[in-house]
């Protein structure tokens, strides 16, 4: 059983819900006694959470703050992330969000999953065992109608498509951060299943919570472009895959 592996979080105004977060998530790295978490900091943050983080690293070596002021948005963040972990050899790398919007208790159901043997392993709130709450009914609507459309526009077949709690074996990652991604908002974690949808993959019941403000238009015109986009493609029989 592989047990090296990283966590990538990118931190952006966490202060409140920074304590009961690190909390959580290092009650889950005590428990499986490894594991590497790397905190993404960028401008976007205002409040004192890189501080929090810095301290954090001083005191605890499990965690690496990153700070990454070039960021131009969040899939930056994943992805500095992603490379930082790539650069310390890890074997498996998990992507969450902080806040407790992905809960750290199901960190060891994606590690099982990976140790199976499947490269890919994908948060789902919409199987058995999943669900979304503290959120408003808008943001419902989004993440269900958003894997509905993607499902019927891209050819894929997943009961989720819009959640960013995955975890995937090294290999795949860095392929994947060498591909020119489209999104600029958080219709990456859809992009990237589609990109994936022919890898050895599976789908976790995960627990969603989100109290944090809805999407934004702009976020929802780049998700549509890059919807058409990839619809189009797939119209011409050229669609791309990462596999």
């Amino acid at each position: 059983m592989i047990s090296d592996f990283a966590v990538v979080v990118p931190m952006a105004n966490e202060s409140e819900d920074f304590s009961a977060f690190v909390s959580s998530l290092t009650a889950v790295l005590n428990k499986l006694n490894c594991g590497k978490v790397y905190f993404v900091v960028d401008n976007v943050s205002r409040d004192q959470t890189f501080e929090l983080c810095n301290n954090l690293s001083a005191t605890d070596k499990r965690f690496k703050t990153v700070w990454a002021p070039d960021n131009k948005n969040i899939v930056d963040a994943y992805i500095r992330g992603y490379r930082e972990a790539l650069q310390n050899k890890h074997e498996f790398i998990i992507e969450m969000d902080a806040g407790l919007s992905h809960d750290p208790q199901a960190l060891p159901s994606f590690l099982k999953v990976l140790n199976e043997g499947y490269e890919c392993a994908f948060g789902s709130r919409f199987i058995t065992g999943g669900s979304i709450f503290d959120s408003s009914w808008k943001r419902k609507f989004l993440s269900k109608a958003g894997t509905v459309l993607a499902n019927l526009l891209l050819g894929t077949k997943m009961y989720d498509m819009t959640s960013g709690y995955q975890g995937f074996y090294a290999s795949v990652v860095e392929k994947f951060v060498k591909y020119r991604l489209l999104s600029k908002g958080h219709f990456y974690q859809t992009e990237l299943r589609y990109l994936l949808r022919k890898t050895h993959y599976s789908e976790i019941p995960i627990h969603y919570r989100a109290p944090s403000p809805g999407v934004t238009l702009k976020v929802i015109t780049n998700s549509i472009y890059v919807l058409i986009y990839y619809f189009i493609l797939r119209l011409k029989f050229k669609s791309p895959a990462i596999k």
